[in-house]
C-alpha cells in the first residue's frame, strides 16, 4: 500500500482543482504533479511543488554577470559552461518539494545530506502502519572483503531464504508488540499497557517505512545525485535517487540533465598524481602500481575511471 487511501484522496483533489498562475511553468512538469513514482516495495516520490526552469537559471546568471553573457549564443550554452565550470548561485535559484516515502534505514543516510528542509512523519503523533522493507532476493549480497561499506556477491537462494525469514519474522514480532504496548490491536486489552506512541515506537526496526517532505534547491539536489545516483551507492538509496534523476529532473530541467550527466554523473575526474601516471601511460610508458607513485587504493580506484572511460559508448 504505497498510498494511503487519504492520501490517493489528495493526489485525486489537487490533480482536478487546477490554478491557474503568471508564474512559469514545466508542462512535463505538470504532468506528473502529485503523482508517485514507486520505489522498493511499499516507497515511492512525487513532486509536491517547484519552482523555475531551465530560463530562470539562465535568468538568475545574466542579472549576475551583466554584459559579460553576450559571449554566450543561446540558453544551453551558457548552462553547459556554469555546470563546467562550478558555477552554483544559478542553480540555487531553483527549488523543488518532493513527498518520500522510504525505509527509515535509508532516511538515516539520506538525512546526512544537510542542504534541504525536512518534516518528517511524526511516530509520536500518529500510529505507524505495519509496512517495512523486505529486499529481493537478488539484491541480498554478502558483506564487501575490500570495502567496509559496500556489498560483494549475492548469496546463494538457500541463505537468502534463511535471511528473509528472519527479517519478517523479526518485524512481524516487533510490530505485534509495539501494538500492544499502544494497547491497540488484538490481544492487547488484557495487558492494559497502553504506553505513549513516543516510546512504544522504540522498538520498531530500521527497515520500517517513514515518510517526510522534502525541500531543496537545484544545486544541491544535483549534488545529492551526484552521489547518491552514483553505482558506488547503496542499491536503496540509489533506487530513489534514480527515480529522482530520470523521471524528475530530466523532465523538471531537460538542459540541466544532459549538462549534468556530461560533466557530473558520467565525468570522470583525475587527480594530480593519476594525471602524472596518465601523462607516463600516453608516452609509451607500461607503468604498474608499484611503479605509479600510488597506494593500492588510490590505484584500484585509478584503474576504475580508466574502466569507465573506455565503456563510454561512441557518440
Amino acid at each position: 500500500m504505497p498510498l494511503a487511501p487519504d492520501q490517493e484522496t489528495e493526489v485525486a483533489n489537487a490533480r482536478v482543482n487546477l490554478k491557474v498562475t503568471s508564474r512559469p511553468t514545466v508542462p512535463a512538469m505538470e504532468e506528473i504533479l502529485h503523482l508517485p513514482f514507486f520505489v522498493l516495495d511499499h516507497g515511492f516520490v512525487r513532486v509536491v511543488d517547484y519552482m523555475g526552469d531551465d530560463a530562470a537559471i539562465v535568468q538568475a546568471a545574466r542579472v549576475s554577470y551583466g554584459m559579460g553573457t553576450k559571449s554566450v549564443r543561446d540558453d544551453e550554452g551558457l548552462i553547459n559552461y556554469l555546470m563546467r565550470h562550478r558555477h552554483t548561485t544559478p542553480f540555487e535559484m531553483c527549488e523543488i518539494k518532493l513527498h518520500v516515502k522510504l525505509p527509515i534505514f535509508v532516511a538515516r543516510q539520506w538525512i546526512r545530506h544537510r542542504t534541504a528542509n525536512v518534516n518528517e512523519y511524526s511516530g509520536r503523533y500518529s500510529i505507524l502502519d505495519r509496512e517495512f522493507y523486505v529486499p529481493e532476493p537478488d539484491v541480498l549480497a554478502a558483506q564487501s572483503k575490500k570495502n567496509r561499506q559496500g556489498r560483494d556477491e549475492v548469496v546463494s537462494a538457500k541463505e537468502a531464504r534463511e535471511v528473509l525469514t528472519i527479517l519478517k519474522e523479526d518485524v512481524d514480532r516487533s510490530y505485534d508488540h509495539y501494538l500492544v504496548m499502544l494497547n491497540e490491536g488484538e490481544g492487547s486489552r488484557k495487558n492494559r499497557l497502553g504506553i505513549a506512541r513516543e516510546l512504544a515506537r522504540m522498538n520498531l526496526s530500521l527497515n520500517f517505512y517513514t515518510q517526510w517532505y522534502w525541500k531543496i534547491d537545484l544545486h544541491n539536489l544535483l549534488h545529492f545525485l551526484s552521489l547518491r545516483a552514483d553505482p558506488h551507492a547503496q542499491y536503496e538509496i540509489r533506487a530513489y535517487a534514480e527515480i529522482m534523476l530520470r523521471e524528475i529532473v530530466r523532465r523538471w530541467m531537460p538542459i540541466v540533465y544532459d549538462t549534468f550527466l556530461n560533466h557530473r554523473l558520467n565525468a570522470v575526474t583525475f587527480s594530480e598524481r593519476e594525471q602524472t601516471v596518465l601523462a607516463r601511460m600516453l608516452g609509451g610508458e607500461a607503468v604498474e602500481q608499484t611503479t605509479s607513485g600510488l597506494n593500492p587504493a588510490e590505484w584500484r580506484e585509478f584503474e576504475q575511471k580508466i574502466a569507465k572511460v573506455r565503456e563510454q559508448p561512441e557518440r
